[in-house]
């Protein structure tokens, strides 16, 4: 099974910088994406053999999440128990054999003004797939908003307690991944340096290559052995984010 997470930067936009084409190339059976910044009828996105499903932020223009997917979904949720849905932070949906969560994790903001709603959030989500993995197997995704290691982001030195790279984040994913869970891009690549998925607008830092990897996918332990791949679209343009991709056989 082939599945791909997207922070697009604005669906809309992003429909306009080659989003269908590399939709089309990939043939995932899921597609998840990150920060649509829409409601569900102001992008004319529909792809014959799929099905679609949104969760908006109440703010216009704001967050968002959506996933595409092959197969229609034994359930579909929205938020955590009520929670975050007013930002569209959250899609579950659940299969035979596996959940799909797709989460756009709140950025802490600058001077980690809204570390707490952070720290709040993480707690929920760690908690809620903990939850779902007592039933089946969870595969996590999204732009999670943090680099983990200081083998995730190129300038690690001066961005040491910033938004994404602050030790209380750092810990939250940290404790995530030890409560049973596998990062499976360095479950396969666990020295591999360079590779990032964020790249600020500022400094020409994509041309430099000065990135943050900060978008995930992420898998419960019992399936980490099914992995078969994880890409990072370096290529792919189109949003400030690149595409990242996990082939699993489940």
């Amino acid at each position: 099974m082939k599945l791909i997470s997207w922070n697009v930067n604005g669906f809309r936009a992003c429909l306009k910088k080659g989003f269908e084409e590399f939709f089309d190339s990939i043939d995932a059976d899921i597609f998840c994406i990150q920060e649509t910044k829409m409601q569900p009828d102001q992008a004319d996105f529909k792809k014959e053999g799929y099905y679609a499903y949104y969760s908006s932020a109440e703010k216009k223009g704001y967050s968002g999440t959506a996933i595409f997917t092959k197969k229609e979904p034994l359930n579909v949720a929205y938020g955590i128990d009520g929670k975050y849905n007013d930002e569209g932070r959250l899609i579950t949906l659940e299969y035979d054999n596996f959940y799909i969560v797709n989460s756009y994790t709140p950025n802490a903001q600058e001077k980690l003004a809204r570390l707490d709603y952070r720290m709040e959030f993480e707690d929920n989500l760690r908690n809620y797939l903990l939850e779902l993995n007592k039933n089946k197997p969870v595969i996590l995704c999204g732009d999670l908003n943090v680099a983990h290691k200081e083998i995730d982001l190129k300038n690690w030195k001066t961005n040491r307690g910033n938004p994404g790279f602050s030790d209380e984040e750092r810990e939250k994913f940290s404790k995530l991944l030890e409560s049973g869970f596998t990062d499976t891009f360095r479950y396969l690549y666990p020295d591999t340096e360079g590779i990032y998925s964020w790249w600020s607008y500022r400094f020409k830092a994509r041309e430099k290559n000065a990135g943050w990897r900060i978008d995930y996918f992420v898998v419960s332990n019992d399936i980490s052995e099914k992995i078969k791949e994880a890409t990072i679209h370096t290529e792919i343009l189109g949003s400030d984010h690149c595409p990242v991709g996990l082939l699993i056989e489940i």
